[in-house]
């Protein structure tokens, strides 16, 4: 059924289209597909139209005036949005900096944190699991042991920042 209908209407929807397409500033193909996709969802709850030509021809007409309306209500950007992955040299140099001096506060940190916190930045992205094994301490304390690490690197950056 469907089939033939997608058939017997295709060149009249063609045709209907084209004409409202234009007045409504819209491309033909957006505007057929949102036809067809409303006759299929009417066919799956209310079955196929009485006189599906004439329901074509409103259909067509009413998804224009839809787009119409939304092509109102929107707002082009004045300029293209900005590009928040764009790195430029300063920023890039900038990371690279930061990066550099927690390395450096990470090598200093007493006991096991330089190991632990260094297993925690790796590019590998290791799991607590293989942290726990690589180190060998055991999982459960892991996450207090991280946690200890993460004050003395946070109050070893605090100083340094307010030393400069």
């Amino acid at each position: 059924m469907t089939h033939e209908l997608v058939t017997l209407l295709r060149p009249l929807l063609t045709a209907e289209v084209a004409a409202e397409a234009y007045a409504s500033g819209v491309e033909p193909g957006d505007l057929e597909q949102a036809v067809w996709l409303r006759l299929l969802e009417r066919l799956e709850t209310d079955g196929p139209p009485h006189d599906v030509h004439d329901w074509l021809r409103g259909a067509v007409r009413s998804e224009g005036r839809r787009t119409r309306r939304a092509l109102r209500l929107e707002r082009p950007y004045p300029a293209e949005p900005v590009d928040d992955t764009a790195r430029d040299p300063e920023t890039l140099a900038l990371a690279a900096a930061r990066h550099r001096a927690v390395r450096e506060a990470v090598r200093r940190l007493p006991g096991r944190c330089p190991r632990l916190m260094e297993a925690l930045l790796s590019p590998k992205d290791l799991t607590y699991r293989e942290i726990a094994g690589e180190l060998g301490i055991s999982q459960g304390s892991l996450g207090p042991e991280r946690s200890r690490c993460l004050g003395c690197l946070r109050r070893l950056l605090a100083s340094e920042v307010a030393a400069r």
